[in-house]
Order: C-alpha cells, then sequence, then structure tokens
C-alpha cells in the first residue's frame, strides 16, 4: 500500500468493530469536559497498537502519537467524543441510556472513525514518511475542548497539517464536501439586560416599562444587520429568549434578550460586538431605560487553508472518485471548535453525508435533532480517508512541496 493505493478495503474489513464501538459510544454518552468512559473505549479499542498516549489536566482528552520510520512532517486527524444534553426520540435498540443525554451530532461516529484510522495506519506504520497524532476531543459542543488542549500543550510542538471529518445525516450517502477558506462560523452568546421601573400594569404611566424598549432592540438589532452589514461578509443575529415579568398585571423592572451572534470573518465578528454595543443602551435611553450588553466569546470562524482543502478534494477523488466529491458554494453558519486547531494550523474540515443509502437524504433528520440516525456503514470510507489524507500527506505535502 502507497500513498496512492486506497484504504477502501483494508477499512471495510475492519468496518463491524467501528460499528460496536461506535454504537457502545452512544449506549453511554457523555457531555463537556470529562468523558472518561469514552476515553476509556478508545484505549481499548487500540490496546497494544504502537500509540503514545498524552493526556492533559484540563480534559480527558487524548492524543496519540504514530511515528513512522522517518522524521518528516506530522499530520493531526481529529475527531470529538462529547454528546448533547437531550432526550433521545430514535428508538434504536442501542439508543442512550443517560438519560437526558444523547449522540445527536454524530461524535461517536467521529470517534469510531479515527479508531478506524489509527488501526489502518499502525497497520501501514513502515510506510509513513512522517508522525501522525490523533486528536480524542472531548468538550466541543460549547466547552471549548479543543482550546483547553492546545492549552495544556498537547498539540506542542504544532503538527505542519491537521485534517477532521464531521458526519452529515441529512446528506448524500458517502459523499464527501468542503470547501477552500470560512467554512463554518464564529458563535458568540449575546445577553441584553434592559431596566426600567416596575409597577402596575394599570398604571404604566407611572412605570417605565422595559418590555417594549427590549422588543424595540430586536427589532433595531434586525435592521442593523440588513442595514449595516455587507451580504459578502454577512452576520446573523438572533434572538431566541426574551424573559421578563412574573405575572399578568404586574409591569416588571427589567427584561433579559438572549440570543446568538455567527459571523464570518473575525473584523465582522469584532464589528457586530461594537454595533450591538452601542445601538442597545441608546435605544434604551431613548424610552428611559438603561441596557446592558454582555458578550461572550463563543468558538471563532473555522477557516480552512485553501491548500489543505484542495489537497483534500484531490485525496477523496483518488479514493473515491468524482462522484464522491462535492464543493460547497458558500459556508454552513453553525460554529466548530476545531477552528481553535485550524487558527494555528493548516488545514481543513471535510463533510461526509451519512444518510441511508437509498434514501431521500433531503428527508433525513440533521444533526442535533433528537431523531438523528446514519448509515454506520459509510465509517469505512471515512476511516479510509482519515488514512488516506494522512499518509499522502506525510508523503507529499498539500501539493509535493
Amino acid at each position: 500500500m502507497n500513498a496512492h493505493t486506497p484504504f477502501t478495503a483494508a477499512a471495510e474489513a475492519i468496518l463491524p468493530d467501528l460499528v460496536t464501538l461506535r454504537r457502545a459510544i452512544h449506549r453511554e454518552p457523555e457531555m463537556g469536559l470529562h468523558n472518561p468512559l469514552t476515553r476509556d473505549k478508545v484505549l481499548a479499542a487500540l490496546d497494544g497498537l504502537p500509540i503514545i498516549w498524552r493526556q492533559g489536566p484540563s480534559t480527558t482528552g487524548l492524543i496519540g502519537i504514530l511515528k513512522g520510520p522517518a522524521n518528516g512532517r506530522t499530520v493531526l486527524l481529529r475527531g470529538d467524543m462529547d454528546a448533547l444534553p437531550m432526550t433521545e426520540d430514535t428508538g434504536l435498540d442501542y439508543a442512550s441510556q443517560t438519560p437526558g443525554v444523547m449522540h445527536a451530532c454524530g461524535h461517536d461516529s467521529h470517534v469510531a472513525m479515527l479508531v478506524g484510522a489509527a488501526k489502518l495506519l499502525c497497520d501501514a506504520r513502515d510506510r509513513l514518511a512522517g508522525t501522525v497524532l490523533f486528536m480524542f476531543q472531548p468538550g466541543e459542543e460549547g466547552h471549548h475542548g479543543a482550546r483547553f488542549m492546545l492549552d495544556d500543550g498537547l498539540i506542542d510542538p504544532l503538527p505542519d497539517a491537521a485534517f477532521a471529518l464531521h458526519i452529515m445525516p441529512n446528506a448524500p450517502h458517502g459523499v464527501f464536501s468542503s470547501k477552500p477558506g470560512p467554512l463554518l462560523a464564529s458563535s458568540d452568546v449575546l445577553t441584553i439586560t434592559v431596566k426600567g421601573a416596575g409597577g402596575h400594569a394599570s398604571m404604566p404611566h407611572d412605570a417605565v416599562d422595559p418590555i417594549p424598549v427590549a422588543c424595540a432592540i430586536v427589532t433595531a438589532i434586525q435592521t442593523m444587520i440588513t442595514r449595516r452589514i455587507n451580504v459578502f461578509d454577512p452576520a446573523v443575529v438572533t434572538i431566541a429568549r426574551i424573559r421578563a415579568g412574573t405575572t399578568n398585571n404586574v409591569i416588571p423592572e427589567t427584561a433579559e434578550l438572549h440570543g446568538t451572534i455567527r459571523t464570518l470573518s473575525p473584523n465582522r465578528r469584532a464589528m457586530v460586538a461594537e454595533e450591538l454595543r452601542q445601538l442597545a443602551p441608546a435605544i434604551a435611553a431613548a424610552h428611559g431605560c438603561t441596557a446592558e450588553v454582555e458578550i461572550v466569546e463563543g468558538f471563532p470562524v473555522t477557516i480552512n487553508d485553501a491548500r489543505a482543502a484542495a489537497f483534500a478534494e484531490r485525496t477523496v477523488i483518488e479514493q473515491f472518485g468524482e462522484a464522491s466529491w462535492i464543493s460547497m458554494d458558500h459556508p454552513i453558519m453553525g460554529a466548530e471548535d476545531f477552528a481553535y486547531v485550524l487558527e494555528k494550523v493548516p488545514g481543513a474540515m471535510v463533510w461526509l453525508g451519512a444518510s441511508h443509502e437509498g434514501s431521500d437524504w433531503r428527508q433525513c433528520c440533521g444533526v442535533h435533532s433528537n431523531h438523528m440516525v446514519m448509515d454506520d456503514s459509510v465509517m469505512a470510507r471515512g476511516a479510509a480517508l482519515h488514512a488516506a489524507l494522512a499518509e499522502r500527506f506525510l508523503a507529499e505535502g498539500f501539493g509535493g512541496e
């Protein structure tokens, strides 16, 4: 097997093991930065292989190090591990046994595919022209797990390239897709607290009602987005919750707006934050209220290196054929903490369609749905692509450099 020989047959041979592992992880989902059950399943699945392990104090994340005979480039492959705080309603016989927790974003399959890639690359170790890092990362669902693993020094020195796969259950079966440049948005949490003066509902003139002021701020935010933001460097601000009052005949003192800010460039992210900090207090003041704006920064923009995205496309086509790749026309406004890695290392994230073969993928439930299911068979392709990306990059770089 050389850098241009498909890993597909070897991946298909280990698919039953990957399915077993993925379903075991699915039954016992874990949230946040500490996923010890999932970590232990990974270590058990790769026990006895020539992988050196690093662990850090902040998370249960793992970095596995596989060294080939040549001291050349280093490439990182990442799979996230954590689940979501939601109740599963799939009816699967391996459904979550942990109340209120579900693998609804495919991270169980990401772990299994990365385990598969580790097995494939251990078998090909004698032909690796460098070092592979396997990043098993908890805390992707809003907990900044990748940032913690970087801060813990687990990925020091930094690799020369980094790749991640993410399944997409409502996309064509077994088809990969990505694009150069921004792939996913930044995501920040917005809270605006409007303060007026409480009073009796029958006498609003003796109070300062914060609720209509809060509503005016919501409308003004949408006006700001459409009038102040260039559509070719977009932003999405969503107010998803308004909280105020305790009963039907009391004007409350405060009203709270809760939402998210999503952008596709660092400059737009900073600009929107500044606009909101000016806008809300000014509107509140016009109505005799005050407004405090709190923005908690979440994940940065996920930006694919153009060379890495083109390299991934070539590798997919070489491994699986032209029909297995779709070039995306535009980014997705969701967010990903693999962005922290891509801020420091040139690389790319690639989607893998995981709808059931022969189904109408447009009708499938997407990620973060309590009904989300996937076709386990696509994991063979995912493991094979991980391995191919690593082996080929170590041999050639992004394009023979």
